[in-house]
This record gives C-alpha cells, sequence and structure tokens, in this order.
C-alpha cells in the first residue's frame, strides 16, 4: 500500500492572499504535515503591501496562476493534497485534472467552466465588481460592508472588521469579467476542466449553507457535472458563510477536509469514497 500523503497545498482564493491560511498552516503542521501556501505569482508581498500597490493584481491571469501552482506542486518530494479555497477551489479542480496531488478538497469553491448556477445572492456579491465595464482593466476591492455581505455575513461586525483589515486585498477584475463570460464564449477557456477524466484524482467540495458569494448550490452543481468514474463527493456545514476558513469551530472543517483526503487519497469509484474514521 502507498504511503499516506505527507503535505498539504493550500491554495487561496480571491480578494485575499496566503495569509488567509494562516490558522490552517499552524494546524496541519501540528497533525504532523508539512504544509505550503503558495501565493499567485506577484503575491509574494504582504497584505498591506498590495493594497498601496495593486499592480500585480492587475496583471494576473488564470493560466498564470494554474502554471505556477503546478509548478510548486511538482515541485514537491511527494504528491500531495490540495486544498482550495474559493477560486482557490476551481484553481484545486483544475490542478487534479492535470494530474496534479493525490486527492483534492474544493472548499466554498468558485466553480469551473460549464457551472452557470448563479444564486441571487452571488449576484448581489459580485455586482460591486462587474456593475462597471471599466473595471475589467483594474483591481477590484470591497468595502467593508461588501466584504461582510459576501464573505463574513454570519459574523460578528467586530470580527468582520478585523479580518478585512487583516486579509482583504482587491480582486482581479479581467478574472472576473473572463469567469462570467466564459459559459458564453466557443471553446475550452481559462477554467476549463474534463469532467470524465477517469484519472482524476478523488475531489470533496465542503459548502457553507450561508455562504453568500458561493452558496451550496453552486458546489452541488459544479459536483454534478462530474462524470468520470472517479469519486466526487459533498458535504454542507450548517451556520457558516463563505469565510468558512476563518469562522468560529474553522477547526472542525478543517480536520474533516483532511481526513477526508486522507481516507480517499488512492482510492477509485470502483472501491467507492469513505467518510472519515469509517
Amino acid at each position: 500500500m502507498p504511503a499516506a500523503p505527507d503535505t498539504i497545498v493550500l491554495v487561496h482564493g480571491f480578494w485575499v492572499t496566503p495569509r488567509s491560511w494562516e490558522d490552517w498552516v499552524a494546524h496541519y503542521e501540528g497533525r504532523g504535515f508539512t504544509v505550503v501556501a503558495p501565493p499567485y505569482p506577484g503575491f509574494e508581498v504582504e497584505v498591506e503591501a498590495l493594497n498601496a500597490d495593486p499592480s500585480p493584481i492587475e496583471a494576473l491571469t488564470v493560466p498564470s496562476i494554474i502554471e505556477h501552482l503546478e509548478g510548486v506542486v511538482k515541485s514537491l518530494p511527494t504528491a500531495p493534497i490540495i486544498i482550495g479555497h474559493s477560486a482557490g477551489g476551481a484553481f484545486t479542480q483544475i490542478l487534479l485534472d492535470h494530474g496534479c496531488g493525490v486527492a483534492g478538497v474544493a472548499i466554498c469553491s468558485a466553480p469551473t467552466e460549464g457551472v452557470r448556477a448563479t444564486p441571487l445572492s452571488q449576484v448581489r456579491s459580485t455586482f460591486p465588481a462587474l456593475k462597471n465595464p471599466a473595471n475589467r482593466h483594474k483591481a477590484v476591492g470591497f468595502t467593508h460592508e461588501q466584504w461582510q455581505y459576501a464573505f463574513t455575513n454570519t459574523f460578528s461586525e467586530d470580527e468582520s472588521r478585523r479580518l478585512y483589515e487583516r486579509y482583504a486585498i482587491p480582486a482581479s477584475g479581467r478574472i472576473l469579467f473572463n469567469s462570467v463570460l466564459a459559459n458564453f464564449e466557443p471553446g475550452p477557456q481559462d477554467t476549463w476542466v474534463d469532467y470524465k477524466n477517469d484519472a482524476r484524482p478523488p475531489l470533496l467540495f465542503i459548502s457553507g449553507e450561508e455562504d453568500h458569494i458561493m452558496p451550496p448550490k453552486v458546489q452541488r452543481s459544479n459536483a454534478k457535472h462530474y462524470k468520470s468514474k472517479t469519486i466526487t463527493a459533498a458535504k454542507e456545514f450548517p451556520g457558516r458563510a463563505h469565510l468558512i476558513t476563518a469562522q468560529e469551530g474553522w477547526q472542525e472543517v478543517a480536520d474533516y477536509a483532511l481526513d477526508w483526503a486522507l481516507a480517499n487519497a488512492g482510492r477509485t469509484a470502483d472501491e467507492g469514497g469513505v467518510e472519515p474514521g469509517s
């Protein structure tokens, strides 16, 4: 039997940096794992620097992100578990489709190409960025009020503001607009995956019941698109918002994600997926 995975790669989403994984890094290292939380290209600086000079955000593209993340994963001594949040969940799906990792978890994941579920709360969450076509060429930030609706709607005002000040940066208008248009343009776009790829490693979608920007409906629709002979599962946590990674009780989500990946790494659809601890 192959050795159990000993490395975890954490992929952050938009409007934040790898700093958003700080508690998870410490938690997983405490469980004995090597943990890597790579930044996007140009994001090697701190939150404060990106807020002061968002030009690296404006220059960002999905292909450059994927190329960079693939380079990180393939440079590791052993194949890792890949866990992504929000846009990082979509990138996790792409990495798995490209043969990276032994198992993946997409948390409150942005959809990959072809998923057209667009709940009203998602429209409201992204409207500040998409309302003006000129934003396509800019880095677009949230006010705290907008952040609280999209990311921390179940948090206290004080906690939401603390996390906003610690984690929040603008997002790439170019990528946001391209993701909206991807389902209406011919041919594969930046977030395309092969939903029939039988070689794809096991994949778990985790949703937060109260997530506004990526509601559970989005994850369920994304999971249903997979028609491959691989393990694809979904788990919903009640009462959780989009920033589930920093919400009180995040340890339960972190442990479930890792335990599921450990239990299912290397398993095939014929063997069937298993719940952690079973």
